[in-house]
């Protein structure tokens, strides 16, 4: 990927799926809290992105308790956490809906993180992956698991220029089962 001329700065968007959920019983899917292995991994993808340089200005996070807990765990690994956006539309999103959220970033923010669910965030990485490193696109094809991480990188003047096949997936991590 290279800059074109004119065509804005390099921008990332990490997507972050929720770290693992319980499923206690009577408990709406909104509701749902982090099972203990979720409080454990999450804190682990926060110190992985701390550790790739790829702490965010701004975050999105879905309205789910299970995507809350994980926002807070993961950006309490950070000196000072960045302004996040609870965002109601971004639970049980598909790609048109998480894109439209995306959109309205505004342009000063150069690195955006999006907290939410499957399938959404996996098609969504897919939607907009044009390329990517390595084995990165294959690796999200075959399984994009809870704490899984996929980061990709683009130009653009405003995040509205960000569609489909525009960006390059630099790389995906998975914090699951990790410790640091």
């Amino acid at each position: 990927m290279t800059a074109r001329r004119g065509a804005g700065p390099l921008r990332r968007l990490v997507v972050l799926r929720h770290a693992k959920s319980a499923w206690p019983d009577g408990v709406a899917d909104h509701e749902r809290p982090l099972a203990p292995r979720g409080r454990r991994d999450a804190p682990v993808a926060g110190r992985i992105l701390a550790a790739a340089d790829c702490l965010p200005d701004f975050a999105l996070c879905s309205t789910a308790v299970r995507a809350r807990e994980t926002w807070e765990l993961v950006s309490a690994q950070w000196g000072t956490p960045p302004p996040v956006r609870l965002d109601p539309r971004l639970y049980a999103a598909d790609v048109p809906d998480l894109l439209a959220v995306v959109h309205e970033t505004p342009p000063e923010i150069e690195t955006l993180l999006l907290v939410g669910h499957n399938p959404g965030l996996e098609e969504l990485v897919l939607d907009l992956a044009g390329d990517g490193l390595d084995d990165t696109l294959d690796a999200v094809r075959t399984k994009f698991p809870t704490s899984a991480i996929a980061v990709l990188a683009w130009y653009g003047a405003t995040w509205q220029a960000l569609a489909p096949g525009t960006a390059l997936l630099t790389g995906v991590m998975v914090a699951r089962g990790k410790k640091t």
